[in-house]
């Protein structure tokens, strides 16, 4: 979700119904009636208060008031729009640490195996990497606990691993080679999140940057990303948002300023109040204002990623290559609450540089919701011809282009979605975890083969071998996954790619997960193919010069 990141002076709006109602606990209706107008703030106020004040006092049965202020906070809001939210006190410092950029911790990729907590991998930089904790370690007891066998799921891991910079967890590990278990004492500390998972060369001129969501860092990120790339040789850029759900508008409008010139519109916004009227331009040199531009999208593309993706589009900076994007046009104000939990609040809709809102309607929760589903099911996936767009829509671009609004960005270079070699069989290997442990297995059972092998050489010439797949058909009968003969044949080179990148991951970087996979990846096979176009594009004269 795009949202505006509140300043230091940040407003902290204690939501007036849940003081209301509090209050209504303790002293009861003991206040005036006001006069009754269904627009009234203070004779709705003092209706929902009534209400929960008899529930509190004359109910039959126990009640929690929290609970029931909490579910009616929830049912407000499903009356307003589908992006404005409300996350509980609990769970609110778990989800500002993913736009963050950073969260306190021990610092482990975890995975939760047979009812037991598996380390993916250590984190670089991290206190559990430094204290030698390795990938396919078994955190058996934390704190004198056993968290082994107790239906642990992955929000209780949080909880009991995640805590304050400078405090103590201890870790009771089972691991392969080691008789007994091992006990390690952990002082949490910082650890980064990367918003970009992956930034390498494709080749001599074209870089490749795959940005996962937009945090607090993403910017700084994207910025050491293309200095280094250029330092390589980088003179032409794919910039990959497929499935990237969105972030903070903030961190949307930085980076398209690194590659838009001066003054180029980047975004507008329009709220009922003024103040959050704004319009944001190119206002600084860019990083990367001169060279070709790709950006890659797809259905699971939003919000800011719809940002940037406008912002290159309108412009006429670059190509958009892929399938229609989600479709949000609607900006949050994250407010902190009195007690800890958060309201994101929609106040503005966003347009792109055009004037287009790239909002889908959301009139009809169900159709809003399902909207995916609708896409594949008349086949929006696989041919651009099924898309229909309101006439009344259409915007040009600066050279003059049509674009439409009113549901996502279009792309430029539509790619259908390839549905040939993915299966219900692989899907259940991967849901079930089932590849996960084979892959940690396998690793600590070979760990000499890999140890002095680059990636280079795991790229060129390592091969998942048939044995290797017999034994994942194994672990996934051991884990309840029946094998499909019919979807293994037809998967099989297709789960040959994923065991290559998911394994390339644990043994290098997310940067060998993106070079394996994207050999697979249609959008951008397609992309690589369309540089000059880009390029014929960003020198084509604009309407308004």
């Amino acid at each position: 979700m795009s949202e505006i990141k509140n300043t230091k002076q940040q407003v902290r709006l204690p939501l007036i119904l849940a003081l209301a109602i509090s209050a209504g606990i303790w002293i009861g209706a003991t206040f005036a009636e006001p006069k009754t107008d269904r627009n009234d703030l203070k004779a709705a106020i003092y209706k929902l208060q009534e209400i929960i004040t008899y529930i509190n006092r004359d109910y039959v049965d126990s009640v929690n008031t929290n609970e029931l202020v909490e579910f009616g906070i929830q049912q407000m809001l499903e009356k307003l729009d589908p992006h404005s939210s409300y996350i509980p006190a609990r769970d609110a410092s778990l989800a500002q640490s993913q736009l963050d950029g950073e969260f306190d911790g021990i610092g482990v990729e975890f995975g939760i195996i047979r009812d037991t907590i598996y380390v993916v991998a250590p984190l670089t930089g991290g206190p559990s990497e430094k204290l030698g904790i390795q990938s396919g370690d078994q955190i058996i007891k934390v704190d004198g606990k056993t968290v082994a066998g107790t239906g642990i799921t992955n929000r209780d891991v949080f909880d009991l691993l995640r805590g304050p910079r400078g405090s103590k967890v201890i870790v009771d590990i089972r691991r392969k080679s080691q008789k007994d278990l091992l006990n390690f004492e952990i002082i949490r500390d910082k650890i980064p999140q990367y918003s970009i998972n992956a930034s390498y060369m494709v080749d001599e001129t074209t870089g490749y940057i795959k940005v996962t969501r937009f945090a607090a860092t993403t910017h700084e990120e994207f910025r050491k990303s293309v200095t280094s790339l250029k330092e390589q040789g980088m003179t032409r850029l794919i910039l990959d948002l497929q499935s990237n759900p969105g972030g903070y508008m903030g961190a949307a409008i930085q980076i398209a300023d690194e590659i838009l010139g001066q003054n180029a519109v980047i975004v507008s916004q329009k709220g009922k109040l003024s103040r959050y009227n704004q319009i944001a331009t190119a206002s600084r040199p860019g990083l990367f204002e001169d060279g070709s531009v790709i950006v890659l999208i797809n259905e699971g593309s939003a919000s800011a990623s719809e940002i940037v993706a406008g912002a290159i589009q309108d412009n006429d900076r670059g190509l958009i290559v892929g399938r229609r994007s989600f479709g949000k046009g609607l900006v949050q104000m994250p407010i902190d609450l009195s007690d800890g939990a958060e309201l994101r609040l929609t106040i503005a809709r966003y347009y792109t540089p055009s004037g287009r809102s790239i909002q889908k309607p959301y009139g009809n929760d169900e159709d809003y919701n399902s909207d995916w589903n609708n896409r594949f099911e008349h086949g929006e996936f696989f041919t651009a011809d099924s898309i229909r767009f309101n006439d009344s829509l259409r915007y040009e671009t600066l050279s003059g282009r049509t674009v439409y609004g009113g549901g996502g960005i279009m792309p430029d270079f539509f790619v259908p979605l390839d549905t040939t070699m993915a299966s219900s069989y692989v899907n259940r290997l991967f849901n079930s975890d089932s590849a996960r442990e084979f892959i940690l297995d396998y690793l600590e059972k070979n760990k000499k083969k890999f140890e002095n092998m680059s990636f280079e050489d795991y790229y060129a010439k390592f091969q998942v071998s048939e044995e290797m797949l017999q034994s994942l058909i194994k672990v996934g009968e051991r884990n309840k996954v029946k094998f499909d003969e019919k979807d293994y044949r037809k998967s099989k080179d297709y789960l040959k790619i994923l065991i290559k990148a998911h394994m390339g991951r644990n043994l290098y970087d997310d940067n060998a997960f993106y070079r394996v996979i994207n050999d697979i990846n249609e959008v951008y096979l397609q992309a690589l193919t369309l540089f000059g176009e880009a390029e014929k594009l960003a020198f084509a004269p604009k309407v308004n010069e």
